[in-house]
């Protein structure tokens, strides 16, 4: 919603700024930070990711990951009724493997990538808690700030 704020100059109004709202909320391409917090919120644009942290989190985290994907894409059944050629089919199976057959979905591949992506995002927060490797990473972090504005 557009709104046109006037001026009295005289007898006159004078357009002197102009608010809107969806152009307000709008953000440009890029990588964005939103922080949502009592009392305000705060935007910082055309951020760059911490690809360093991730990518470290990512080698060292390795096994969680795939254990949490794992876990995340274990498959279900369906919440359907089941004809009883099924119902036969699922009781053999459920003989065959034990209770643990009983419950078979797979989640959707966004699910699957977002446990991958938190396990990351846990393991760069371990990684960080150490004074030495914080300080490190902010010193790298530094440097890179200082070359990419020199490059340009």
């Amino acid at each position: 919603m557009k709104k046109l704020y006037y001026e009295k100059k005289g007898r006159r109004y004078y357009p002197v700024a102009e608010y809107d709202q969806d152009l307000l909320d709008s953000f440009a391409k890029g990588n964005h930070l939103v922080m949502v917090y009592p009392g305000g919120s705060s935007r910082h644009y055309n951020i760059d990711p911490n690809y360093a942290a991730m990518i470290a989190a990512g080698r060292t985290a390795t096994d969680r990951i795939c254990s949490e994907m794992a876990k995340a894409s274990e498959v279900h059944p369906p919440r359907k009724a089941l004809t009883e050629v099924e119902r036969q089919a699922w009781n053999n199976l459920i003989d065959v493997w034990g209770d643990e057959a009983r419950s078979l979905t797979r989640p959707c591949a966004r699910d699957i990538a977002e446990a991958g992506v938190k396990s990351m995002m846990e393991e760069a927060d371990k990684l960080l808690s150490d004074p030495v490797i914080k300080k490190a990473f902010d010193k790298f972090i530094m440097l890179c700030e200082l070359t990419k504005k020199q490059s340009k």
